[in-house]
C-alpha cells in the first residue's frame, strides 16, 4: 500500500448495511450508541445517523485505561466519557474507527463494565489492520488493509471524514 488517502463513505455504507442486518440477526431493538474518542465518536454520530437511532450516543476517552499508561503518559488531549445513560442491561454497539492490536478496545470495555454489566457488546470498526496481540474481534468491519511495516492510517475529520494512510516519522 502507498501513502494516499482513501474515500469513507463506501466503507459507511456497507457497515450501516451491516450492523443494520446485525441488529435484525439479534433482535436488538434500542441500542446505546458509543464512540471511542476520536475517530469512533465520529464514526458513531455517521452510523446513529444513517440507522435513524432514537436514542443518544456516548462517548468513551479510554486514556485512563490503556495499559501503556505508565510507559506513553497520559494524553494531552484527554476528554471525559460521557455515556447518557446506564449501560447496565443495555445492548452496545461500541464503534472505534481502526482495530489492529485488540488493545484500545480492550481498555473500552474494561471502562464500560466499571459503569455495569451490559447485555451485550458488538463492536464495529471502519477498518481492521489483523495486526491482534489480543483474542478481540469485530463484529462488523467497513474493510480490511494491510499496511507496511513502516506505514500508519489515520481517521481525519470530523467533515469530511478522510483516511490518511502515510509513513512513520
Amino acid at each position: 500500500m502507498t501513502t494516499g488517502t482513501l474515500s469513507v463513505e463506501a466503507l459507511l455504507d456497507k457497515m450501516g448495511k451491516d450492523l443494520q442486518a446485525l441488529l435484525i440477526q439479534r433482535q436488538i431493538e434500542d441500542p446505546l450508541v458509543i464512540g471511542i474518542h476520536t475517530g469512533g465518536v465520529w464514526l458513531a454520530e455517521r452510523l446513529h445517523k444513517q440507522l435513524e437511532l432514537a436514542g443518544p450516543i456516548g462517548t468513551l476517552d479510554i486514556s485512563f485505561y490503556r495499559d501503556d499508561f505508565t510507559q506513553a503518559g497520559l494524553n494531552p488531549k484527554v476528554k471525559p466519557s460521557q455515556l447518557p445513560c446506564p449501560t447496565e442491561g443495555r445492548h452496545i454497539l461500541l464503534v472505534d474507527d481502526v482495530i489492529m492490536s485488540g488493545r484500545t478496545i480492550r481498555a473500552a470495555m474494561n471502562e464500560l463494565f466499571d459503569y455495569g454489566r451490559p447485555a451485550s457488546v458488538s463492536l464495529i470498526t471502519l477498518l481492521d489492520l489483523q495486526r491482534r496481540e489480543l483474542p478481540i474481534q469485530a463484529d462488523v468491519v467497513g474493510g480490511t488493509l494491510s499496511l507496511g511495516p513502516n506505514q500508519m492510517v489515520k481517521l481525519n475529520g470530523p467533515e469530511p471524514l478522510q483516511l490518511e494512510i502515510r509513513q512513520r516519522p
